[in-house]
């Protein structure tokens, strides 16, 4: 561990002295911002006729250093207009940019070769990027835009089913990814129990997913990273986007507090079905509910031309309650403050102080004037700083680190009047504590026009501190506690216990074939430190996060990929990924599992290891009036767990062979608009009993040790959507478009879910060849044909 430290501050002063070996430097810097509102542009290229060139940071920010001496420079965009500078350099100079969209033409496309080298060089392996205005064209349930759901669509990551916006990226279970909104934490990611994500698309900036080759400023997760950033806010003009739904509306608001020095944003977004519950004729479906709503806002300020403060928050619930039965709800809130120094033209600084927290409850009322509740929560606060050191035109250092503070509640069963009290008192399972921390360095190099890389290392640590916990000894036959060797050990509030060390080694590599083809690597290891209790394929707000500790080790990958990307002069981008991870510490849960308020938690669990591996191509199409693109996946996900199986390797429950996605969108004129997406995959395993025995006045199923022993049937639809745009007019600010959409346009039955009882007369009527009295496999379906109709508009 000391020898790794010393290399890696020996390699920190090395690099910081590289750009000392470079005579009569200057460094040109400064941000690249969208003429029309001043939002920053992430990913901007800035490139130097002569040879080399810069990317713009998530702020909008560029740093290049060059000799003294005259270069023409360009700053380019995707959709925008390129701003060509000339510059004299003979001192360090501040240069920022705003670049212009491009007209709304309607035409073949012209795609120049120096373009697509420029796409071939910026693709990084295994990450995907997505541009909300294309997010949105793509036809999804009820009409609602859906980033998560849309994310699904690309090779590598395999949504979790219908109705349900959580996702498994290669080989990983849900809780393996980590979904960051502006560097905040969102636990749970579904509004109406997985109907909807709680991302609200006009909200949105960027979309950046890493499958792999994930940078060492990134941790905590196995599996995947969802970085999600706001808008900051039009800093030119007031202005205001919105949209009335089928099931919900939104509405957004922006404009500068000072004129393009300062501005401001606040979206919401509330569905509506509850309104109309009151014109029931059914007194319980009048008192129901059933409504979800979500806030955005964000906010900047100038300070100087070195600094800048954000404040950005998110809030959202969702309430499901059945007459005066019972009623759920859960929600997310997020708080994020953020500052941008400008150390020098070459030393840019983000230091951020956030708030996470997702809690969830439920109400039941089992008396007159008796009911009881139970509350669980999981809340985090962390300050972290990242720093990066533009050396000079070939070499860019990042450095920092992040000290998160975890608190658990598992569970709070209360009662909610005075008349329930007098039948059960309250029980609060023990809270948690924890501490988080992460340090890393990370090295961009570029060699040569054909060779650059990346490589760094995160170390990360975790301790549970304070209260108490169970530790089992297990059966080395059965990998099951045994209760006469179980003990209990506490420890004072402030102590720190179960430190656990994770050295985590990344790297990436790319090597330019041809000025239009490259082949491309990536190696990671990752820990996870902090999980979430589902034996479910689809996570649901109920799941319990919970911590490391004695019992529980932390989850660890290794993952390799390798891919070779490929663009044509016809507008066409391809890519071949093939990839293979190794896991350890895998958790699952053994037969009959009781994992819900259960303070026990840890003996209902099982650990082994896992693997995954597959393949992944893409085909897009992103040019010209015709576009589109082509993803097909087949991937392989096991796990081999004592306890589980007897022992054998068996597939993981979210295992899907196959995963195809066709997406085409035809642009007929300037306001007229039509997209269509195919998707298929393989039905997801579950595990079928193989007999039925008469025991206790009942009929029981008997189940095989092979878990996940059958496949539910695949899963395919079909979805059109058409948008036609209002007229515009030079004069008149006020923009509509109309979005008809169809889901499952051809009425497919999918399995949402399949369970067995005996077979009824009325269940001849659609399967004749049944047999009354016997035991059957049934289907459930959640969706079939779904027209909806949104009206969007912005002023």
């Amino acid at each position: 561990m000391i020898n790794i430290v010393k290399v890696s501050l020996l390699l920190v002063v090395m690099l910081l002295c590289e750009s000392t070996l470079f005579a009569q430097e200057y460094t040109i810097s400064g941000r690249v911002k969208d003429a029309a509102n001043g939002e920053t542009l992430l990913g901007a290229t800035v490139l130097v006729e002569s040879g080399g060139g810069a990317i713009t940071n998530e702020y909008g920010f560029y740093s290049l250093s060059l000799e003294k001496g005259k270069y023409t420079i360009t700053y380019k965009y995707l959709g925008f207009d390129d701003v060509v500078k000339t510059v004299d350099l003979d001192q360090n100079k501040t240069i920022n940019i705003e670049l212009v969209a491009k007209a709304n033409v309607i035409g073949p496309a012209i795609v120049s070769a120096k373009s697509l080298e420029k796409k071939v060089e910026n693709k990084k392996i295994s990450v995907v990027k997505m541009e909300t205005a294309k997010i949105k064209e793509i036809p999804v349930i009820f009409g609602e835009v859906d980033i998560l759901k849309t994310i699904t669509l690309l090779p590598g990551i395999q949504s979790a089913g219908e109705g349900n916006s959580g996702f498994n990226v290669r080989g990983g279970s849900q809780d393996q990814n980590l979904i960051l909104l502006d560097e905040a934490t969102v636990y749970n990611a579904s509004h109406l129990l997985g109907f909807f994500s709680v991302f609200n698309g006009d909200a949105v900036k960027d979309l950046e997913v890493y499958k792999g080759g994930i940078p060492a400023k990134y941790g905590g997760r196995l599996s995947s990273i969802v970085d999600i950033k706001m808008r900051d806010g039009n800093a030119k003009r007031f202005s205001a986007i919105g949209g009335i739904g089928t099931i919900s509306s939104r509405l957004t608001l922006e404009g500068p507090l000072v004129k393009d020095k300062s501005s401001f944003m606040i979206a919401g977004r509330r569905s509506y079905a509850d309104v109309f519950l009151p014109l029931s004729s059914d007194r319980s479906v009048r008192e129901s509910k059933l409504y979800f709503y979500d806030l955005n806002m964000k906010a900047n300020y100038e300070l100087s031309d070195k600094d800048r403060l954000y404040v950005s928050g998110y809030f959202g619930r969702d309430v499901l309650g059945l007459s005066q039965l019972f009623k759920i709800n859960w929600g997310n809130a997020t708080a994020t403050l953020r500052w941008n120094h400008l150390v020098n033209e070459k030393m840019f600084v983000n230091t951020s102080l956030v708030y996470s927290d997702f809690n969830y409850g439920f109400d039941i009322k089992f008396a007159e004037n008796a009911s009881f509740g139970l509350d669980q929560a999981i809340n985090d606060i962390y300050i972290k700083s990242d720093w990066t050191n533009y050396l000079n035109p070939n070499s860019k250092l990042n450095f920092g680190g992040q000290v998160t503070y975890h608190r658990f509640n598992p569970g709070l069963f209360s009662a909610n009047n005075e008349d329930s009290r007098a039948i059960f008192q309250d029980i609060q399972l023990e809270k948690k504590k924890a501490l988080e921390n992460g340090l890393y360095i990370d090295h961009e190099y570029t060699h040569s026009k054909r060779l650059n890389m990346r490589y760094g290392l995160r170390v990360s640590s975790f301790s549970n501190i304070g209260g108490s916990e169970f530790v089992y000894t297990k059966d080395p036959q059965t990998n099951e506690p045994i209760s006469a060797l179980t003990v209990k050990d506490s420890f004072s509030n402030g102590d720190f216990y179960n430190t656990y060390i994770g050295l985590e080694p990344r790297a990436s590599i790319s090597y330019n074939l041809a000025s239009t083809l490259a082949l491309k690597g990536s190696y990671n290891r990752t820990f996870q430190y902090i999980q979430q209790a589902s034996n479910t394929a689809s996570a649901f707000p109920t799941d319990q996060w919970f911590s490391v500790n004695k019992n529980i080790k932390p989850q660890k990958a290794d993952q390799v990929a390798l891919g070779i990307f490929k663009n044509f002069d016809i507008g066409l981008e391809t890519s071949m990924e093939i990839y293979y991870k190794w896991m350890d510490q895998q958790i699952d849960y053994r037969d009959n599992a009781q994992i819900a308020f259960n303070e026990n938690l840890d003996g209902e669990l099982l650990l082994g290891k896992g693997w995954a591996y597959g393949a992944e191509f893409y085909v897009a199409k992103t040019e010209g009036k015709s576009s589109g693109f082509i993803s097909y996946t087949w991937a392989k996900t096991m796990r081999q767990i004592e306890g589980i199986s007897g022992g054998d390797p068996y597939v993981a429950n979210f295992d899907r062979r196959h995963n195809l996605s066709l997406v085409f969108t035809q642009k007929f004129s300037k306001r007229l608009l039509a997209t269509a997406s195919f998707v298929y995959s393989s039905g997801q395993p579950f595990t079928t009993p193989i007999s039925k025995y008469y025991y206790g006045e009942k009929w029981n199923a008997e189940y095989d040790q092979v878990r996940n022993n059958y496949r539910i049937p695949a899963y395919h639809r079909a979805d059109i959507g058409v948008t036609l745009k209002s007229k515009e007019k030079p004069d008149k600010r006020f923009k509509s478009n109309w979005n008809f959409s169809i889901y499952n346009l051809y009425n497919r039955d999918n399995p949402y879910a399949i369970y067995f009882r005996t077979v009824e007369t009325e269940d001849l009527e659609k399967n004749p060849d049944a047999i009354v009295g016997n035991t059957a496999a049934f289907q459930t379906t959640l969706f079939r044909m779904i027209p909806a109709i949104t009206w969007n508009f912005e002023f």
